[in-house]
């Protein structure tokens, strides 16, 4: 069992960056696959990042590709997420996720995912 909890979340303006981590309790953050994902206003939950647990292979969805990065803090049992050159469409509950399972080509799918975060707003103004 374990706990994820987010924070990190604000509003910022288009072009800026925010920091999101993600603290996990109850066990090592490392022996967890996470993801990353995030809904927009009337729009279903989407994935947006992952890292893999047996490698630290990291994904992307496509449209944060060279602007949004996985980062492990092991002292901290942390994984964050640097989320650089935010767009008004960056805008969104942003949720961390973790599985205790290595899921393959399956880290987008969020019904893969036992555990959730509460939640960290994210708004993005232009």
């Amino acid at each position: 069992q374990v706990q994820l909890v987010e924070s990190g979340g604000g509003l910022v303006q288009a072009g800026g960056s925010l920091r999101l981590s993600c603290v996990a309790s109850g066990r090592t953050i490392s022996s967890y696959t996470m993801a990353w994902f995030r809904q927009g206003p009337g729009k279903e939950r989407e994935f947006v990042a992952a890292i893999n647990r047996n490698d630290g292979s990291t994904y992307y969805a496509d449209f944060v590709k060279g602007r949004f990065t996985i980062s492990t803090d092991n002292a901290r049992n942390t994984r964050y997420l640097q989320m650089n050159s935010l767009k008004p469409e960056d805008t969104a509950v942003y949720y961390c996720a973790a599985t205790i399972s290595a899921l393959g080509s399956f880290y987008s799918r969020r019904n893969r995912y036992d555990y959730w975060g509460q939640g960290t707003q994210v708004t993005v103004s232009s």
